[in-house]
């Protein structure tokens, strides 16, 4: 990341201020651009480092760090490590199978109307991980979701079980 344009930014606002003054005041600023520029550099960088904090702790297990490279910072990700896939089981099948039926429903160039939602931690986080196992956002999840068990004749029938199947199996010697 370059900080030069931020640090030129304010060394020009610096300058239009001190032409309000008059030519004592931009001289005392032309003056003070040299050695403020480090300063104002420092104060980004611990604006930078600040923010890779409070993004840290919203990312645990992973990070983001700051590092410097010559002058210029740069920003470190460390993803938290992904979960095991969850075995397949005839609901997931279903709900799969739900899902690919309500694409109809969804009319993704029209209107879109925004609402808030109020939800359990551990069904938001159980939300995002099946909306990043389909390669969708938590919004498009949801949506394909609200479809599905609106198309469903009875939205409080839960789907029906898959009938148990019979294992095969051999057992024995063989020569």
């Amino acid at each position: 990341m370059d900080l030069n344009s931020y640090v030129a930014n304010l060394g020009r606002e610096f300058a239009t201020l001190a032409e309000a003054g008059g030519e004592e005041a931009r001289a005392v600023v032309e003056r003070l651009t040299g050695p403020l520029e480090s300063a104002i550099r420092m104060t980004l960088l611990e604006a930078l480092s600040a923010a890779a904090d409070e993004i840290t702790l919203d990312l645990a297990p992973g990070s983001v760090e700051l590092r410097l490279r010559g002058r210029d910072p740069n920003f470190v990700v460390t993803l938290p490590p992904a979960p095991a896939p969850a075995p397949v089981d005839a609901k997931t099948t279903t709900a799969a199978a739900d899902l690919a039926a309500a694409e109809p429903l969804l009319a993704e160039d029209g209107p879109a109307a925004r609402i808030n939602v109020r939800l359990p931690e551990q069904l938001k986080a159980a939300i995002e991980e099946a909306a990043a196992k389909e390669g969708r956002s938590v919004n498009a999840w949801l949506s394909r979701a609200a479809a599905a068990a609106l198309q469903r004749s009875d939205p409080r029938a839960e789907p029906a079980a898959a009938a148990p199947q019979a294992r095969q199996a051999l057992t024995g010697w063989v020569r």
